[in-house]
C-alpha cells in the first residue's frame, strides 16, 4: 500500500473521531490519524507509554528521542500533552476510560473477533502486548488494514484462522477498498473508496456484506 493511500485512509479515520474523544492509536498504520486532525478540532491521542494530548510525527532532522509514541517513533508534541507513568497507561485502558482505539490487524472476523497479534510464523515474537488490553478496554474498536493480504485472500473473514486478540470487539474496518461497520445482524459496507461496485467488492471477500451507504453505488 502506497503512502499516498496510507495517509487518505488515517485521514478517513481522523475525520470519524468525534470531538472531546480519548483515542489510543495502536503501532503501525494507525499512527499516522494523529497527523490529520483538524488544527482547532480537541482530541486527547493516548499512548501505553504515557502520553496524553495531541501530537503529530516529528519533522526530519529535528526528531527528539526521548519523545516517542508507543511504536517508538519520534512525535512533536502539541501544547496540553502530558506525560504519566506506564502503568497509569495501562489503568486508563483497563479501566474503559477510551473512547476509542484504532488498531491494525492481520484479520478480522464477521463477528467483529480481531487478529493482530501473531500469523502462527515461527520466526514471530508470541507476545500479544497490550492490543489485547485495548481491544476489551476501549468503547470502540476501528481496524486500519488493506483489505487483501500478499496472497490476494481477504483479510475480512467469516472466521479468523489467526490466534485471536480479542472477541466481538471491532465497530468498524478502514481498508483501501472500503469502510465496513460490524453489527449485530452483519457487516455493512458504509462507504467504498475504490472505483468498484458493490458487486465486485462481494466477489472479494467470502462473507455476505450489505451496503449501507449514504448514495447507491
Amino acid at each position: 500500500m502506497s503512502i499516498e493511500i496510507r495517509n487518505q485512509i488515517a485521514a478517513r479515520v481522523a475525520r470519524d473521531i468525534p470531538e472531546g474523544a480519548y483515542v489510543n492509536l495502536g503501532i503501525g498504520l494507525p499512527t499516522l490519524v494523529a497527523n490529520h486532525f483538524d488544527a482547532d478540532k480537541e482530541v486527547f491521542l493516548h499512548t501505553e507509554n504515557g502520553i496524553l494530548g495531541r501530537w503529530v510525527a516529528a519533522e526530519q532532522g529535528h526528531e527528539d528521542w526521548d519523545l516517542i509514541n508507543a511504536g517508538k517513533e519520534p512525535i512533536a508534541l502539541l501544547p496540553g500533552a502530558s506525560f504519566f507513568h506506564h502503568a497509569d497507561s495501562f489503568g486508563m485502558m483497563r479501566g474503559g476510560h477510551l473512547d476509542i482505539c484504532v488498531l491494525g490487524a492481520y484479520q478480522v472476523s464477521a463477528k467483529g473477533d480481531l487478529a493482530n497479534w501473531h500469523t502462527d510464523s515461527p520466526n514471530a515474537v508470541p507476545a500479544v502486548g497490550g492490543a489485547m488490553d485495548l481491544a476489551v478496554g476501549a468503547k470502540k474498536v476501528y481496524i486500519i488494514m488493506e483489505l487483501l493480504n500478499k496472497k490476494g485472500e481477504s483479510k475480512l473473514l467469516e472466521q479468523c484462522s489467526y490466534p485471536v486478540t480479542g472477541l466481538e470487539c471491532v465497530s468498524r474496518v478502514y481498508t483501501d477498498y472500503a469502510t465496513f461497520e460490524i453489527e449485530p445482524d452483519g457487516v455493512k459496507v458504509i462507504e467504498i473508496v475504490k472505483d468498484i461496485s458493490i458487486t465486485e467488492l462481494q466477489k472479494l471477500i467470502p462473507i455476505l456484506i450489505q451496503p449501507k451507504l449514504k448514495t447507491a453505488v
